[in-house]
Parts: C-alpha cells; sequence; structure tokens
C-alpha cells in the first residue's frame, strides 16, 4: 500500500514539471498582456488549439504510461523498452504529418470561427509557428510516460526548469524585440515554445543515456514490434479520442466567449491561466493515480486501489483548501501579474471568486477520473467524457450564446463538466466490474 509520503513522493516532481510548463503559458500569458488585449485573448484560442492537436500524441502516450506502469509493478521491465520505442516510431511520423494539415485547417477554417478579424490574424500569426513544435512535443510525452510509469517521476522536475528557463529567456528576446532579435509580438512567443519544446527535448535524450539502466529495461535490444503498437492502441485510442473531444468542446467554450466581445475573451484568458496553475497540485496527483493504480494492479493487489484513492483525494484535498483560502485573500495583487488596466483587474474579480469554488470539485475528479483510465479501461472512460460533455456543451451554449451571461456566470460550465465526471468515475469503481482488465 502507498504511504502518503511515497504519494507525495511520486507526486512532487511531477507538479513541479507541470508547474514548470505552465509557468511558460503564465510567462506568455503576462508578456502578450503587455502587447494588448487582442494577442491576450488570441493566445487563450490558439494555445487551446494546438493542445487539441497535441492531445493525439498525448493519449498515446497517456496509454503507453499505463502499460508501462502494469508492467513496472508486473516486474517484467525489459518490455517497457518495446513500448517506449514503437511509441516514439509512431508518433515522430504522425507529428510530420500533422503539420501542413493543422496549418491548412488554421488558415481556411478557424476564420470562420472568429468574429474578430485581428483576433483570427493573431490566432494564425501563433500556430503558423507553433505546430513546428509538434515533433519535439511528441517525442517528449513518450519520455515523460516512461518515466511516470517506472515511477522515477525526478527528472521530470530538471526537464521542466530547463525548459521553463529556455522559454522565458526566448519570450524576452522574442516578443519584445530585445537585444537585437526581431520584434515578433504573438509570433515570438509561439516560436519561444517550439524553442523550448526542442530543448526539452535533448536533455531528455542525454539524460536517458548518461542515467537509465538501459538494460534493465531492455533499450539496449531495440527492434519494430508492430504488435505493441496494436496493445497501446487497444488502450490509447480511447484516450485520444476523450482528450480531442474534451478539448475541442473547451476551445467552443472560448470561441463562444469570443462572439460576447474581446475584453470578455481578455478576462476567460486571465482565468484560464489562474484555472491551469492552481489545478496544478492535483493534477499531479491525478497523474500519479494513473501509474499507482495500474502498478497497483499489476502487483495483484486490486482490494487496495479504493483505499489508496481515499488516501490520495484526502491529500488533494488538504492542499486544495490551502490554495483557496490564499487566492480568495489576494485575487487583484495576482490578477496584476496579467495586467495593469484596473479596470479588467475588476472585472476579473469575479470570475476568479467562481473558479475557487470549482478547484474542491476539481481536486477529487480528476483522480477518480484517472483512475478509471490506470484501470486499464479508457473505452469505459471514454464513455463517461461523452456523457459528461453532452451536459457540458448544452449548459455552455445556454449560459453563454443564449443568455449572453456575465464571464463570471459563463465559468459555472466547468462546475458542470466536473461534476457530472466525478459522479460517473466514483459509481463506476465503486461498484463497477474492473478488477480483472487484463492488457
Amino acid at each position: 500500500m502507498y504511504s502518503n509520503k511515497h504519494i507525495i513522493k511520486i507526486s512532487y516532481p511531477i507538479f513541479l514539471s507541470l508547474l514548470a510548463q505552465n509557468i511558460i503559458q503564465v510567462i506568455d500569458t503576462a508578456f502578450l498582456g503587455r502587447v494588448g488585449e487582442v494577442e491576450l485573448g488570441a493566445s487563450a484560442l490558439a494555445g487551446i488549439f494546438y493542445i487539441g492537436i497535441f492531445t493525439l500524441g498525448f493519449g498515446y502516450s497517456m496509454g503507453s504510461q499505463i502499460l508501462i506502469g502494469r508492467r513496472n509493478g508486473e516486474k517484467n521491465y525489459h518490455e517497457i523498452s518495446d513500448i517506449v520505442v514503437q511509441g516514439v516510431l509512431v508518433l515522430i511520423p504522425a507529428a510530420i504529418i500533422l503539420i501542413p494539415i493543422m496549418g491548412y485547417i488554421s488558415e481556411s477554417w478557424l476564420p470562420l470561427l472568429f468574429e474578430s478579424k485581428e483576433i483570427t490574424a493573431a490566432v494564425n500569426d501563433y500556430l503558423d509557428i507553433r505546430f513546428y513544435g509538434l515533433v519535439f512535443a511528441f517525442v517528449n510525452s513518450m519520455f515523460r510516460a516512461f518515466y511516470i510509469g517506472i515511477a522515477g517521476t525526478k527528472i521530470l522536475s530538471l526537464n521542466a526548469v530547463v525548459m521553463a528557463l529556455t522559454n522565458v529567456l526566448f519570450d524576452y528576446l522574442l516578443i519584445f524585440g530585445n537585444f537585437g532579435f526581431p520584434e515578433m509580438g504573438i509570433a515570438g512567443a509561439a516560436l519561444a515554445s517550439v524553442i523550448s519544446e526542442f530543448v526539452s527535448t535533448l536533455f531528455f535524450i542525454i539524460f536517458t543515456w548518461r542515467t537509465v539502466d538501459l538494460d534493465k529495461y531492455g533499450f539496449k535490444k531495440i527492434k519494430i514490434h508492430l504488435a505493441v503498437v496494436k496493445q497501446v492502441l487497444s488502450i490509447s485510442v480511447f484516450m485520444m479520442i476523450q482528450y480531442l473531444l474534451s478539448i475541442f468542446v473547451w476551445m467552443l467554450f472560448f470561441v463562444f466567449i469570443e462572439k460576447l466581445g474581446e475584453r470578455p475573451l481578455a478576462i476567460s484568458n486571465i482565468v484560464r491561466s489562474f484555472y491551469t496553475i492552481l489545478i496544478l497540485p492535483a493534477q499531479a496527483l491525478s497523474s500519479s493515480t494513473n501509474t499507482m493504480v495500474s502498478n497497483t494492479i499489476g502487483a495483484g493487489r486490486h482490494h487496495e486501489v479504493l483505499k489508496l484513492l481515499g488516501r490520495i483525494s484526502k491529500i488533494s484535498i488538504s492542499i486544495t483548501g490551502v490554495i483557496m483560502v490564499l487566492v480568495s485573500l489576494f485575487p487583484r495583487v495576482l490578477i496584476q501579474i496579467y495586467t495593469n488596466d484596473p479596470i479588467l483587474i475588476n472585472e476579473t474579480v469575479p470570475p476568479m471568486y467562481v473558479l475557487i469554488t470549482l478547484l474542491p470539485i476539481f481536486s477529487v475528479g480528476s483522480i477518480m477520473f484517472h483512475a478509471v483510465s490506470g484501470t486499464g479501461n479508457t473505452k469505459t472512460a471514454l464513455i463517461f467524457e461523452l456523457f459528461t460533455l453532452t451536459f457540458y456543451l448544452s449548459y455552455m451554449w445556454w449560459i453563454i450564446v443564449y443568455l449572453q451571461s456575465s464571464v463570471a456566470l459563463c465559468w459555472t460550465s466547468e462546475h458542470v463538466y466536473w461534476f457530472f465526471l466525478l459522479l460517473s468515475s466514483f459509481f463506476y469503481l465503486k461498484f463497477g466490474k474492473w478488477q480483472n482488465k487484463k492488457i
């Protein structure tokens, strides 16, 4: 049984990794907030569209992570290299194919979604460059799957720091054109992100080559193994669809908000940036839940899973409670990270308070939902996602498009999403038949 100390030991490096990655988004948003409201709002739409495409590779890597965790729990270490290597061989060609396809879609189809021509132009300026980072982002996702799957998460912290520092440096140089570099605005933020992904890949390769026991995990006998690809896809294809649908509907949230005006979109981007930071502890615990559940089942200790989830949930709720208190005391101080405009700051405070009330639901819901995937029942997780998105999209359309509510009320859509996901996942783990799933 995992102790609280062990849970935190596994989750803490994942948290630092996620923190550094999301600090990149915070810095992008903070820099672009000084450029203008159009760039601030456009970065949200462009970023979510990019993440939507990235989830195809991320979904595959998550399926790989579950399988790596199961093999690690079974102590079949030598089979792990096949999973990692086949993943890289699949994802690199996929990224190369996706780059021109997504470029065409962003130029031809995305303008149909937006009211503002300025926002449309800024979104395309960002995506024209950002898509080239898919190759490195996909490879990095496989490295993360490997290290999380074997519970060797310490490297993720180091990698994330290197990635964040690289991004900060090139954001400063390329967005504003400092030290003789071209002033690229939102396109500079995209290029900085691509460079940081490339540096991250180099770091993973060098670190793995120098520190990992390559013999133990079978990396010295690399071969093409299509049966492994098929096995991973049997798990990950449902996660790929699930993540893609989730991000697509999440993007619709911002598309609907954009129709309310550039100011509501700018406010929502600030709230989105806080959202990604405030949920990081729960998100890190959720990622480790995926691996711990898979390892526990692989070791034949199915009966310990529910107790494990209860323990992780208590840790998550406790940390979230502290975050809620701190943010509720100093919302305006935090918002000033993104903008100096007093009107924009005042209008961002109400949706910030709405966001705070979401955190407890997320902190437990994300753990339960990741646990469902950790059992290997990713098809069931997809069904839950489809069920939840039906309510989420309906409520979102009603509250934003039909009622044209305030930004604060629009953000209650997230409460609907995580409530239904928490409910369906909890009842499945409590009463469903998941214990004997073989992967």
